[in-house]
Parts: C-alpha cells; sequence; structure tokens
C-alpha cells in the first residue's frame, strides 16, 4: 500500500514538474524592444519560421514558431503584421500570428505637393507597393469623378487611418475618396456656391494660399483677397502660380512672368485648371469662411517674418515691393 501511494505521488509531481515546465515554456515572456512581424504573401513555412526567429530572436523564435505551428498555423493564415510588445507571453505571440490577429497600423500624409509625394508617404507602413498603389489611384479616380488629370490633387484630403498591413491598393484609394466626399458636405458645398466656386476650384485656391504663405493666421487674409480680385474680373497674378508652371516651388525671386502656361496667372485670368498641391482641410476651411476686407495686393515683408503687407492701393503695393526687392538685392538673391 505504502508503495502504491509512493508511485502515485511521484507521478503527481512529476505530472507537476511537466505542467510546471510547461507553463515555463509557453508562458516566457518576450524580453525585448517591442518589435513588428512582418509575414508577406507568398511565404512558406521557414520563411516564417525565418521572421520570426529574425525579430524575436532565436531563443523565443523557435519558442513562438512551435506554439505556432501547434496552433494550425499556416503561412497563408498567418498573411499580415503583428506588433510584438515587450512582456508579452509566446503563446499568445503565437496565436495572434496563427489566428490572423493582425495589428493595425497608420498611414498619413499631410505638407505633400504630388500625389506621388502622397504615394511615398503612405506606402512605407503598408505592404503594397508605390508602384501598386499608384497604378489604383490611375485606375479609379476616373470613375470616381476626377477624369481631368489637372484636377486629381482635389481628390485627396490628408487625413489619418488605421489599416492593416495588407490591405489592397483599392481599399487605400476608395477611402482617400471617401474622405475627401464625406469633407465636402452640404454645407461646405453651399458655402463654395455661394463664392461662385466649384469644390475642385475652391481647393484650387487654397493651394495657391498655402503656396503663398506658411503663416496660418494670413491665410483667410490671403485667401480673400484673391475672392476679391476673382470678383472685380481682375488677373489673380500669383508668384506660386508662375512657380507650379516652371516646375520649380522653391524659386524665391520671380523674374520672368511671360511663361505660357495656364498656370500663370499674371498672362490668364480667373483660376489655374488645378490645385497646386494637395491642400489641408483647414485651408479649405480657411477660403470657405474668408471674413470680408478690401484689400487687392500682398508683397512679402522686407523684414524677414514671413510675413506680408496687404493693401487695396497699388501705389502702396509698388512701395512695398520696392523694399521687397531691395531686401532681396541685399542678399545677393537673383
Amino acid at each position: 500500500m505504502k508503495r502504491t501511494v509512493n508511485f502515485i505521488l511521484m507521478g503527481v509531481v512529476a505530472v507537476l514538474i511537466a505542467t510546471f515546465c510547461l507553463y515555463r515554456y509557453v508562458a516566457k515572456p518576450y524580453e525585448g524592444a517591442a518589435q513588428w512581424v512582418y509575414i508577406p504573401a507568398g511565404i512558406n513555412e521557414d520563411g516564417v519560421r525565418d521572421v520570426i526567429n529574425s525579430q524575436l530572436g532565436p531563443d523565443m523564435g523557435s519558442r513562438v514558431y512551435r506554439l505556432w505551428s501547434m496552433q494550425g498555423g499556416t503561412p497563408s493564415g498567418s498573411h499580415g503584421a503583428y506588433r510584438i510588445e515587450p512582456g508579452t507571453p509566446a503563446w499568445r505571440i503565437a496565436r495572434n500570428i496563427a489566428k490572423r490577429m493582425q495589428t493595425p497600423v497608420e498611414i498619413t500624409f499631410s505638407s505633400v505637393r504630388t500625389i506621388d509625394d502622397m504615394v511615398g508617404r503612405i506606402t512605407p507602413n503598408i505592404e503594397i507597393s508605390s508602384e501598386q498603389l499608384r497604378a489604383a489611384i490611375d485606375s479609379i479616380l476616373p470613375a470616381r469623378g476626377y477624369e481631368i488629370k489637372e484636377e486629381q490633387l482635389a481628390a485627396f484630403t490628408p487625413n489619418t487611418h488605421q489599416v492593416y498591413w495588407d490591405v489592397s491598393a483599392e481599399r487605400v484609394v476608395n477611402m482617400l475618396l471617401d474622405d475627401t466626399k464625406r469633407f465636402w458636405n452640404e454645407q461646405r458645398q453651399q458655402k463654395a456656391e455661394k463664392l461662385g466656386l466649384t469644390p475642385v476650384q475652391v481647393v484650387t485656391l487654397a493651394s495657391i494660399v498655402e503656396e503663398e504663405t506658411n503663416k496660418m493666421d494670413e491665410r483667410p487674409v490671403v485667401a480673400r483677397l484673391y475672392l476679391n480680385r476673382l470678383d472685380r474680373g481682375e488677373r489673380l497674378q500669383s508668384d506660386p502660380t508662375v512657380k507650379y508652371a516652371l516646375g520649380d516651388p522653391t524659386l524665391q525671386r520671380i523674374t520672368d512672368v511671360s511663361i505660357d502656361s495656364p498656370y500663370n496667372t499674371y498672362k490668364y485670368s480667373g483660376l489655374p485648371p488645378g490645385p497646386l498641391r494637395i491642400v489641408e482641410s483647414t485651408t479649405i476651411d480657411q477660403v470657405l469662411n474668408a471674413a470680408p476686407h478690401d484689400y487687392l495686393f500682398m508683397c512679402a515683408r522686407s523684414d524677414g517674418s514671413g510675413y506680408h503687407d496687404f493693401t487695396a492701393s497699388y501705389k502702396e503695393h509698388q512701395r512695398n515691393a520696392r523694399r521687397y526687392q531691395a531686401k532681396l538685392d541685399s542678399l545677393g538673391i537673383k
């Protein structure tokens, strides 16, 4: 009897030891720095193992890979991105990957001039390439009402989204276009109509405003100045439009405004055929809500502050311009 009891006790101890060892094995926490594990499309099981080992280290990596296999993990069923935080137990890491419980990634863009610039901001955080996203944009924009190439910059309004790393290019494009559609609600459309402008024209004017000044408190003043000129049928005579026509937004001094381009508002009346850049939503609202004033002219201040002098008088504008030109001369800017 005593021998039987001892045998049972030994069995219980063995089970407890085995259970404890198993617990230690599956519950071991990840102790490294936070990491992303990316399981790309088309990878095989050896590839999954190599990815996990390279990101988590050989000890934790091999542990997670075994547990991933035990939980029925497959390469196609694990396709995605997973954020691994310090302290996460091995079994949970393996479960998340095996069950494709992805961690959302963030895509965002702002302060970009071109669609290619926007694409370059978005694609580093998702699986699709710049070429794939650009191809989807070119395919989808005409079907969503942006057939005219010059107007396509107006299709996008900067925003931030959480998506999964393996999101499709088509999903990204439609999500961005939906942002713009939601932004142009009935109230904003009515404000645009009151100004005598279409939404694309409002965005075009907002792009000129952004290129004219980075001072947020000045932007409504600049917007109203150009609205005043449009209302009077006067040419906008905006330097940023000439820079756009010349293909160089970094020019500090415009000495020749004779270029024959529909974007040259010194040569052609009205707004250019499309935006000069992708515009922030706040600037669009500053155009739509610009307070009335009688200014018709603006010139950069000679004090280097980045602000402008505004006036309704052409003679006063000439004096402001001479001061600014003299400042450029003193700095050797040609």
